[in-house]
């Protein structure tokens, strides 16, 4: 119930405050989904974007929020098939897809629209953000440990292993 609120607000309220920091009633919706989101991951924990992002942020000084939406499209494409119902779901949530749209439809235009918010935010790529390619290839195998250990992964629906989050991670320069 809180995430599926929290995101219902934070697609309909976070473009307009970022393109209007003095909006009122934006910030005040998105507090309330920021709110929302915390009790959510109390109680379900967060997934392995929340734990890809950390080695992120430790080794090249992204802040964690940032660093999430970097991954974000990479890591949610990744573990997409198999959870294509729950996917569905927040694509329906979000107004992504019409109910009557068939599951897996659903969940790739969900997908699409979590790209496109991203990108409305001006979420840069690693390179963009100044992090040297060969710098990060030094240092993925560290930051899959890393995210592995943080047990984020484990609480995604997809089964992961460290060669996955290898995968991944090499992914966000692709």
């Amino acid at each position: 119930m809180y995430a599926l609120s929290a995101i219902k607000r934070i697609f309909k309220y976070l473009r307009v405050a970022y393109a209007t920091g003095d909006n009122v009633e934006a910030r005040k919706e998105m507090s309330m989904a920021a709110l929302e989101a915390g009790i959510a991951f109390n109680n379900s924990s967060v997934t392995v974007v929340h734990g890809m992002s950390r080695p992120i942020g430790a080794l090249f000084h992204v802040a964690h929020g940032l660093s999430n939406a970097m991954l974000l499209e990479k890591c949610l494409d990744y573990v997409l098939e198999g959870t294509y119902e729950r996917f569905a779901e927040l694509g329906y949530t979000v107004g992504a897809a019409e109910r009557t749209v068939p599951v897996k439809e659903a969940a790739e235009l969900f997908l699409k629209a979590v790209v496109q918010l991203c990108k409305d935010l001006d979420t840069p790529t690693l390179a963009e953000y100044g992090i040297k390619k060969e710098d990060f290839f030094a240092v993925i195998d560290k930051m899959a440990v890393d995210a592995m250990d943080s047990g984020s992964p484990s609480n995604t629906r997809k089964e992961l292993a460290k060669e996955d989050l290898v995968k991944i991670y090499t992914s966000l320069w692709d």
